[in-house]
Order: C-alpha cells, then sequence, then structure tokens
C-alpha cells in the first residue's frame, strides 16, 4: 500500500465520522429550538396604552357604568393662557378643550369622559395654584383639529384626519368655587392623600374620586 492510498484510507473513515457527529448535534439543536416558543419582535412589543383598559392602572374609570352614573376629572390649565373666568366669558360659557398631547391625558378624554361628567377646573402654573371652579363635559371626545393646523403651536405632522391620534371635548362652565382650593392645601390634607392630581402631576387630564369630588366641593364653598 502506498503512503498516498494510507492516507486517504485513514482520512476517509475519520471525515465520515465527523460528519456523523455534526449531524447528530444539528439534530440535537433544531429539537431544542421548537420546543422553545417562538419570540417575535411583534410579540416583544407592549400593548397599546390604550388597551387593554380593564388591565390598567386606571381600569375603574373605564369600566362600564351604571345606568345615569357620573364620574369626575380635573382639568388643567394655565391661567395666563385661559382661565376659568374666561370659560365663564366664553359664548355659551363653553369651550373645546384642545391641544392635549399626551397620550395617557389622551385616552381619558377620548375613552373615560362622557356628557354629564363634572371637571374641577385647575389653574397649574399659578401662584397658588389651585381648583378655580366646576365645569361639565357637554360633547365627548372628537378629534381635536388643532393637530392638523400647520399653523397651531401644537400641530402635529403624523396625526392623519383618517385616524386621528389627539382628541378633545366640550366642557361648560357650571358654577366658580367661593374659595380657591390651593395646591398646598391639597397636599396637606389626608382626604386627599390619594388624588391623582398628587400621584401623576405631570398629567394635564386626570379621574377623581366621588369622594374626593364631594370633599374638595366642600373646600370650595359650593355643592355641585
Amino acid at each position: 500500500m502506498w503512503r498516498g492510498q494510507l492516507l486517504h484510507e485513514l482520512t476517509v473513515p475519520a471525515k465520515k465520522a465527523a460528519a456523523k457527529t455534526a449531524a447528530k448535534t444539528a439534530a440535537k439543536t433544531a429539537a431544542k429550538t421548537a420546543a422553545k416558543p417562538a419570540v417575535t419582535k411583534q410579540a416583544a412589543k407592549k400593548a397599546p396604552q390604550s388597551a387593554p383598559y380593564e388591565q390598567g392602572a386606571w381600569a375603574s374609570v373605564f369600566a362600564p357604568r351604571a345606568k345615569g352614573e357620573r364620574r369626575y376629572w380635573l382639568i388643567k390649565s394655565e391661567p395666563d393662557v385661559f382661565s376659568f373666568d374666561d370659560l365663564m366669558q366664553a359664548p355659551q360659557r363653553t369651550t373645546c378643550w384642545d391641544s392635549i398631547r399626551n397620550s395617557g391625558a389622551r385616552n381619558f378624554l377620548r375613552d373615560g369622559m362622557k356628557v354629564g361628567d363634572r371637571c374641577f377646573y385647575y389653574h397649574s402654573n399659578a401662584e397658588p395654584s389651585a381648583i378655580a371652579g366646576v365645569c361639565e363635559v357637554v360633547r365627548e371626545g372628537y378629534p381635536d383639529h388643532t393637530a392638523f393646523d400647520p399653523s397651531h403651536e401644537y400641530y402635529d405632522e403624523k396625526s392623519d384626519p383618517a385616524m386621528p391620534t389627539w382628541f378633545m371635548v366640550d366642557v361648560k362652565a357650571v358654577a366658580a368655587f367661593k374659595t380657591l382650593v390651593t395646591l398646598p392645601q391639597i397636599k396637606a390634607d389626608p382626604a386627599l392623600a390619594e388624588m391623582a392630581l398628587l400621584r401623576v402631576s405631570r398629567l394635564s387630564v386626570v379621574p377623581v374620586t366621588a369622594d374626593e369630588w364631594a370633599h374638595v366641593c366642600a373646600l370650595g364653598g359650593v355643592k355641585v
């Protein structure tokens, strides 16, 4: 047997053995991969903030209502932009509540508020910041036209009129508080320690519980 033939006979069995081992390893890897659930980029994405509401922190404010049930909210405006007095002097004491560009606040406007709900009108960035009065929702959520206006401060070029991103409601003034209920006063009151105003202060629209509503109205000197 010459040297080349000897090398050939020694190498071929080794190659066959290596190939057999590689095949077994590949089969095991495939089996393990098949046993694992597929993870796709789509599955890894978080659910939209607007759904499912029943699993969110604010599930109770989106839950089905009893017949005739009224719910309560707090909406914010800087008094030098549009104060409660401005609302009282507006035609029919009514205005659209536009230019909200936070998805959480948008969800409250679009899906939470219903006609007949009452809102505290809160003066933000004021000295002091305070609840100045009460207004009522008179039109439920509809597309915010300011998002489509390139000349508007809160124009959103990504908002499509065919599938709007931002929504607003119409509110009507009901009554001014006889006494402003200030932010320091709210913070110091144990009965109001859990108010959403304090827990998520960045939001310009937040829910208010029925007990909080009654308590704050009493502090403000009105019953509405």
